[in-house]
């Protein structure tokens, strides 16, 4: 650090006021009173963003003080652009370059968060924050320092627009491919040197003898157990029932469709897949996670926006499960959210020993499919339009099975839609290893941006 430079205590250099919330009797959303901020929650990169007012404020900060979040997280910071009211989630710093305190404290941000104490919730202190140390040279060195780091963070930022804008970019690519190959582009070539491609009445006739088949297969099974019933005298088995019939598409399904090649067939998820979910009297009675257990239970955690996702499984014991079998999965089968935010994100279950738990639906497909064509088709946005036309509500959407049953989908052959997921595949995978480059970039520009915010207040920028 530089000779000229002095260590000051924050409350020697800045006014600080610690936030007290009002009654919440006070608080409204009709612009009554005073802008009020809690804290984190209403921060954004720069200047907070108004959700509440409050009537009678107590505890004030001016325009340009630093708002401190001092709870749960801690050190997050933004500037007041406003006259405003603060809870006790949040101090007010009041520098005289408030520029100078506000890089200050962005580059302690993580220092503040690991003197956080408490149980239910990280806080820090008023004296914590009174009591904390800041290099404090003459105020035409603050300023030198300060738009030294503006230079910098000005090119920085460049940078990192850049990145978001190929970030981007590359989205937009990924939509793209997928709506051509749904749309029969990805495969013409293949089609025009295929000479015994099937018809869309060959695949009708090849769906209704799958459909078939899987249903005596059923009805096979159902025999063997009825005479381990007789011999055991353990529960009578039920028989199965008749495969269920989806729902006619609605008008609007119809609406969203689009011209598919003439050797495709439009049909529905539910006429190609066995459609379930876990019940909840099933939940109740019979699923009781266990740490020892060798099924790990899926969940919609384990869906995101672009398929299956690994995570900390909580477990079954698989013969505490045993007479829900339809929920046992082995790969292959499709998990769809049915509820929530990520109401209509689909993936594909990996092979292994898995069981279907709460709040996700499950298809699995009656026929000889490809389960990755399946999946890459409701993650286009045509066809999770498609999924999403019968959701209920936006606050919390929804999806029925009924309804994700009845959900269209365009069905080439087999052996194409082999092909068009070899198709989508070859091109995304280029497509994500820059996404990936892309992120590790701007997770790189987000430490160099704390580089040169420790480097500015231990001297070395200027």
């Amino acid at each position: 650090m530089e000779q000229n430079w002095q260590i000051k205590k924050l409350n020697e250099v800045s006014k600080i006021i610690m936030g007290q919330s009002p009654p919440s009797d006070t608080y409204n959303e009709n612009a009554k009173g005073m802008p009020f901020f809690q804290g984190k929650a209403e921060f954004t990169d720069l200047y907070p963003v108004v959700k509440k007012y409050c009537s009678k404020p107590t505890k004030i900060a001016e325009p340009l003080d630093i708002l401190l979040s001092v709870r749960a997280p801690v050190g997050t910071t933004n500037i007041a652009n406003q006259q405003c009211c603060i809870g006790r989630g949040l101090a007010a710093i009041r520098f005289e370059n408030y520029k100078y305190g506000f890089y200050f404290l962005r580059s302690i941000q993580h220092e503040l968060d690991s003197k956080g104490t408490g149980t239910t919730f990280k806080a820090i202190s008023g004296e914590t924050i009174r009591e904390t140390l800041i290099p404090f040279p003459n105020p035409e060195t603050q300023q030198a320092i300060v738009s030294k780091i503006e230079e910098l963070f000005s090119e920085l930022d460049k940078g990192i627009e850049d990145l978001k804008t190929a970030q981007q970019q590359l989205k937009t690519y990924r939509q793209s491919v997928l709506k051509w190959a749904f749309e029969g582009k990805l495969t013409k070539n293949w089609r025009l040197k295929k000479v015994d491609i099937q018809s869309s009445s060959d695949i009708t006739n090849k769906i209704l003898l799958e459909k078939e088949a899987f249903y005596l297969k059923q009805l096979n099974e159902w025999k063997k157990e009825l005479v381990q019933f007789d011999k055991n005298n353990i529960k009578k088995p039920s028989k199965p029932k008749s495969l269920t019939i989806p729902d006619k598409p609605s008008d609007l399904h119809n609406e969203k469709k689009w011209e598919i090649p003439s050797n495709w067939l439009w049909t529905q998820l539910g006429t190609i897949c066995f459609v379930t979910k876990l019940a909840g009297f099933e939940y109740t009675d019979y699923v009781k996670y266990d740490d020892n257990g060798n099924l790990p239970v899926l969940k919609a955690e384990n869906v995101g926006n672009n398929g299956f996702k690994y995570t900390d499984f909580s477990k079954v014991k698989s013969e505490s499960v045993e007479m829900l079998k339809r929920s046992k999965l082995h790969g292959g089968e499709l998990l769809i959210v049915f509820v929530g935010a990520g109401t209509g994100n689909i993936g594909t279950v990996p092979t292994g020993e898995y069981f279907l738990g709460p709040n996700i639906g499950m298809a699995r497909p009656y026929i000889d499919a490809n389960s990755k064509y399946i999946e890459y088709f409701y993650q286009s946005t045509i066809g999770k339009s498609l999924m999403m036309t019968a959701v209920k509500a936006v606050a919390q959407p929804s999806l029925s099975m009924a309804t994700i049953r009845q959900a269209p989908i365009p069905l080439p052959q087999l052996e194409e839609q082999h092909q068009i997921v070899q198709e989508i595949e070859s091109r995304l995978s280029v497509a994500d290893k820059m996404e990936e480059s892309i992120a590790q970039s701007l997770q790189q520009a987000e430490a160099l941006r704390q580089s040169i915010l420790k480097k500015a207040f231990s001297g070395e920028l200027v």
